[in-house]
């Protein structure tokens, strides 16, 4: 056995350890799983958007984009690292002062049902992208750094059977203390590599004298221009406020310091991983530069010792597992909550509602197992997918910050002009009036809010956090009939 396997598995079989012993330890009903009890500690809180942010995209996809626009693609992560910090002081505190499970729950206790069905398409449809993604790049991984055991498809396979399983195990408390392990790994690993390959390439002098006269590869901004990282940043303040995957963390934590505190940690956390791989890529492309720019991370890493590129390896993977397990965790957790026991059995007994969500987690698991052996495309639409949350954001700030604009049908309309841009944006390039779509999505959901605040004269109900807490149970348990 290589050492290199051997590290990774001895990473696998932590992971499952704690998996178990946290589902030995916790009670067995669904805000235990789903919401660790809402008692994570700041330091878990952080760990999760950690984990979240730091997946494939901000590690082998920051290399590759570094081997040919130098170290100012490690700005995806300070993008991640902008909006984690933006949910952290506008956001998480709301989510979890006002007690809810879902943006999906909120529209409707806010605004009305159909607003809660078009708004749980759209987060389910990011949810299932981001999932196929973490996929298709932890086959990638195991593939290109283990090509003698695995191939594209079985790393895919083997990677989509940890992530399901350990998600399917422990849920929210799995994943958390999980999260601990990876950043850990992560951060040992990634910033081992990174002095490694540097020492043995002769040092930062040498490497800033060899590469070609293109670009500026050290500067801030690299070879790409401000209008991209500014995109970037939008992006992930976006999303970052809506999607479910910091939603469920936010609403896990024990109170609204804790979450405000935990993501403000997070942000510090995030924010230098993408420069350290940056690097990673630029000595690649010094060191290798006949490579394509997809192997930029493997093939470095895979010139080290069996000790550094076997931890380093596991590195990668344990950032692949930290996303893919919040992601599907909240997908899950919006096709059982906002789907399932919303309009086919709102009377289910909480042992049936806790396997009904572990039954969604492996469907939506195998489900995206499916579409991402079928549709390896999907890695070039990961951003519109995510531009998608802007609809969501837009309604959630007006609702907290500015309620009198609010109309019965703000959610629905917005969400629903938010789908159909996407929708011109993908099928009719002539109407691409701006350089991305996050633009154009801003734009839209912008304009379809105020004509509605204009055209709908039916407020809505705006709560106190004292009922709106309490409405939160109405939701659940009264609207059904």
């Amino acid at each position: 056995m290589s050492i290199q396997l051997f590290i990774v598995l001895t990473y696998v079989i932590a992971l499952f350890s704690v998996s178990f012993y946290v589902k030995n330890r916790a009670s067995s009903n669904s805000t235990d799983y789903l919401f660790a009890s809402r008692k994570l500690s700041a330091s878990l809180v952080a760990a999760n958007i950690t984990g979240l942010a730091v997946g494939a995209a901000a590690t082998v996809g920051v290399a590759e984009n570094a081997f040919s626009n130098g170290m100012g693609a490690g700005w995806y992560t300070g993008a991640w690292a902008v909006g984690a910090l933006a949910m952290g002081l506008l956001a998480a505190g709301k989510y979890r002062q006002l007690n809810c499970t879902t943006i999906p729950e909120l529209f409707e206790r806010y605004y009305d049902t159909k607003g809660r069905v078009v708004s749980v398409i759209g987060l389910i449809t990011i949810q299932l992208v981001i999932t196929s993604l973490q996929y298709l790049a932890g086959g990638a991984i195991l593939a290109s750094l283990l090509p003698d055991i695995f191939t594209f498809k079985t790393g895919m396979l083997a990677s989509a059977t940890v992530f399901i399983s350990i998600t399917f195990i422990g849920g929210l408390w799995s994943s958390g203390i999980s999260n601990l392990v990876s950043v850990v790994l992560i951060y040992f690993g990634i910033t081992y590599s990174s002095f490694s390959a540097l020492a043995n390439f002769g040092g930062l002098e040498k490497v800033m004298t060899s590469l070609p006269n293109n670009i500026a590869w050290f500067s801030p901004l690299g070879g790409l221009g401000l209008a991209t990282i500014i995109s970037w940043m939008v992006v992930f303040v976006t999303q970052s406020i809506t999607a479910q995957g910091p939603v469920q963390i936010a609403c896990g934590a024990k109170d609204s310091a804790t979450a405000r505190k935990g993501f403000v940690w997070g942000a510090i956390l995030i924010f230098p991983v993408g420069f350290l791989c940056a690097l990673l890529g630029i000595i690649s492309r010094v060191t290798y530069p006949d490579i394509t720019a997809t192997m930029a991370l493997p093939k470095i890493i895979m010139s080290l010792n069996p000790v550094a590129s076997g931890i380093t390896l596991a590195a990668l993977w344990a950032a692949d597992v930290s996303t893919a397990c919040t992601i599907l965790l909240g997908a899950g957790t919006l096709f059982s909550q906002d789907i399932y026991k919303r309009f086919f059995n709102p009377n289910i007994s909480e042992k049936n509602y806790l396997l009904v969500n572990k039954l969604s987690i492996l469907f939506l698991g195998l489900v995206t197992l499916w579409f991402a052996f079928n549709a390896v495309g999907i890695l070039k639409t990961m951003l519109v997918g995510l531009s998608l949350a802007t609809a969501f954001t837009v309604v959630f700030l007006f609702t907290v910050f500015a309620p009198s604009l609010c109309r019965k049908n703000s959610a629905f309309v917005t969400t629903v002009v938010g789908i159909l841009t996407l929708v011109v944006w993908e099928f009719l390039p002539s109407f691409r009036i701006f350089s991305h779509p996050i633009y154009m999505e801003w734009t839209a959901c912008l304009i379809a809010f105020f004509l509605t605040a204009v055209l709908d004269k039916q407020p809505i109900k705006i709560l106190s956090t004292e009922n709106a807490q309490r409405s939160a149970v109405y939701v659940r348990e009264e609207s059904f009939n």
